[in-house]
């Protein structure tokens, strides 16, 4: 189906989404959330894809930031409307039983951040720029990056980030762990679709409990975590695809897989 902000191409199992508004360095407005969980929700009920790669039309963005001529009209109730709105989107992004690849292709600024930390994993040009400069703004992140970013870097990088505004550079980005791997910009998109083709290749009821069992997993003390991670073992031991992944190895065959 069409959008007005997005582009959607599906190859074999890899759906990509293309935020598609380059005027304004891809910056997130009303209409980008709705249409990005409209995708996301077509998507994550199609069996048939098995990852999906999130990046930014143009050469200049990923996603720059929300739309600030839609802040400056908020209020208190507004806000935090807009911010509860924007979290449900990207939490639905995270938690939509596929892995989700963002690559960020250019600037990756407050809003376009939160939504990278939203994804499973993250590639980044070596041009990329990224950062939280909501207190420039006189804000702080609304959709996510204030709890998301410490869990994923630490509290102490993530509050110099938040507190300075600062924006950092992919090779900065890397050491911190905040994206996975950078490339040359022409190899962006190359090497996210070799990510994801290498992972559509496993089993897809198994790649769904590996995501399941860490974003569980992750809020849940030591030993319920544990608790979770053999309930869904014991769910996977019992499909068709266990059957066919031992019996492949078994007779050192590739497996074919059912998502059954």
């Amino acid at each position: 189906m069409p959008y007005e902000t997005l582009l959607l191409e599906v190859e074999e199992a890899i759906a990509t989404i293309t935020l598609n508004r380059p005027q304004v360095l891809n910056a997130l407005n009303a209409q980008l959330f709705t249409d990005l969980d409209a995708a996301i929700t077509t998507l994550s009920s199609n069996a048939e894809i098995r990852a999906i790669i999130l990046t930014g039309a143009g050469e200049k963005a990923f996603a720059a930031g929300a739309d600030i001529s839609e802040l400056a009209q908020t209020d208190a109730t507004t806000g935090e409307t807009l911010a509860l709105r924007g979290q449900a989107v990207f939490t639905h992004i995270e938690t939509c039983g596929k892995p989700v690849i963002a690559a960020i292709n250019g600037f990756a600024l407050g809003g376009g951040c939160e939504l990278a930390l939203a994804c499973t994993l993250r590639l980044a040009s070596e041009t990329a720029r990224i950062g939280q400069p909501e207190v420039k703004l006189g804000l702080l992140p609304g959709y996510g990056g204030s709890q998301r970013l410490p869990r994923l870097i630490g509290p102490s990088a993530a509050l110099k980030l938040l507190l300075t505004g600062d924006m950092i550079p992919a090779p900065e980005a890397l050491r911190l762990g905040l994206v996975d791997d950078i490339h040359p910009p022409a190899n962006l998109l190359p090497a996210a679709l070799a990510l994801a083709k290498k992972i559509a290749a496993q089993a897809p009821l198994a790649v769904q409990a590996c995501l399941e069992a860490v974003h569980q997993g992750a809020d849940l003390p030591l030993n319920k975590a544990l608790a979770l991670e053999a309930h869904l073992f014991g769910r996977l031991s019992a499909t068709e695809d266990k059957k066919e992944g031992t019996a492949a190895f078994l007779a050192k065959r590739p497996p074919t897989w059912t998502g059954r």
